[in-house]
């Protein structure tokens, strides 16, 4: 798996995931919506640069001009329902992008020890198109590689693009272990830690909760 660490040099992008972090300022549900939406037109601005593109003749109403547009068609994969603010922003980028929604939650067997339960998927046919799984927070990683092998029944992808804000070492190497090699893994901000819950630390908590407040 080929990373990219999208805040390794200064940028804009370190205001807003600092916000994000924030236990004061994230409390303001609109901000940290807006602030998740934000990162996710910056990764995807920096993704576009990988992509493949094929010339294109522009009629403007005074001349002819060729330019470069992206050639494949892409498909955005978010795990409901954390990923909703992140899949907005990088469905701003690619704005005639195909989308899926899949439904993965971790379903405990004790304290510790859970499976990764898919009770919903709704997606078009991947076969040879760019797929993009976004999901913010990239924990244990098997959440994230449960939605790919699920999502492999509706074709086979030309390639794949990961897009998350921040990632645990353990989940960035179950990732490394389980997609494939020439996958890329667009990521704002490494953690080291995870708590005997799987949460990342320091992390920033429970990014559905704090997009659209807290679950029963």
């Amino acid at each position: 798996m080929i990373i990219k660490h999208v805040s390794e040099k200064n940028s804009i992008l370190n205001k807003f995931l600092s916000e994000i972090r924030d236990k004061e300022i994230q409390t303001d549900r609109l901000r940290f919506r807006t602030n998740i939406e934000r990162i996710g037109e910056i990764i995807s601005y920096e993704m576009s640069k990988t992509l493949d593109y094929v010339s294109k003749t522009v009629e403007t109403p005074l001349g002819i001009k060729e330019m470069s547009v992206p050639e494949n068609p892409i498909v955005l994969a978010s795990i409901l329902r954390a990923g909703l603010p992140l899949h907005m922003g990088v469905l701003r980028i690619f704005d005639d992008a195909e989308n899926a929604f899949i439904s993965a939650y971790r379903k405990h067997i004790s304290a510790k020890e859970f499976d990764i339960q898919i009770d919903y998927i709704a997606t078009p046919g991947i076969e040879n198109k760019t797929l993009v799984l976004v999901d913010p927070m990239l924990a244990t990683g098997r959440s994230l590689v449960g939605v790919y092998q699920k999502l492999l029944e509706f074709g086979s992808p030309k390639n794949v693009h990961i897009i998350s804000i921040i990632g645990s070492e353990e989940g960035i190497d179950y990732l490394d272990q389980n997609m494939p090699q020439n996958a890329f893994l667009w990521i704002a901000d490494f953690d080291h830690t995870l708590n005997d819950k799987g949460y990342i630390v320091p992390g920033l908590g429970d990014a559905g909760d704090l997009a659209y407040g807290k679950k029963l």
